[in-house]
């Protein structure tokens, strides 16, 4: 059986969609991947972008409200924002909480060039910390950082 884990962020828009996206691309052999938000908005396009880029399609995902996993089974909850870790302080039923806070892409100002950098930025920092925290993980264990 997969172990459930749930990537939380405000507007589940950006960092917890391109999680989302990259868990279940390169561990969903192993896990069972959602994403939520506490105010969700809708997924950015250039989040989307970002991860096209490495051949993750997340365009068919949508925003959703945290609320809707509430008795799935999620054991492992992960914030990627600090909004998102004091909003959620607790989630039921987890029996794990890991907060990794990145930086809001949606925040970036300049040109076009410069937000879509800083997407990548931030899209390749998940996916290091994610292969650091889950990727030498056979037996579903979990290693806080």
């Amino acid at each position: 059986m997969k172990k459930k884990i749930m990537f939380i962020c405000t507007h589940n828009s950006a960092r917890s969609q391109m999680a989302e996206g990259y868990m279940n691309a390169k561990y969903g052999d192993r896990y069972e991947v959602f994403s939520g938000g506490t105010e969700p908005g809708r997924v950015r396009p250039m989040a989307i972008a970002a991860m096209n880029e490495i051949g993750i399609d997340i365009s068919g995902h949508r925003s959703k409200l945290i609320d809707e996993f509430f008795g799935k089974g999620i054991e492992t909850v992960v914030t990627v924002c600090d909004s998102a870790q004091k909003a959620c302080p607790f989630f039921p039923g987890a029996t794990e909480e890991i907060h990794q806070g990145f930086t809001d892409p949606a925040a970036f100002t300049g040109s076009d060039e410069e937000i879509r950098a800083g997407f990548r930025r931030v899209r390749d920092e998940i996916i290091r910390w994610i292969d650091a925290i889950f990727g030498n993980d056979p037996d579903g264990r979990i290693y806080s950082s």
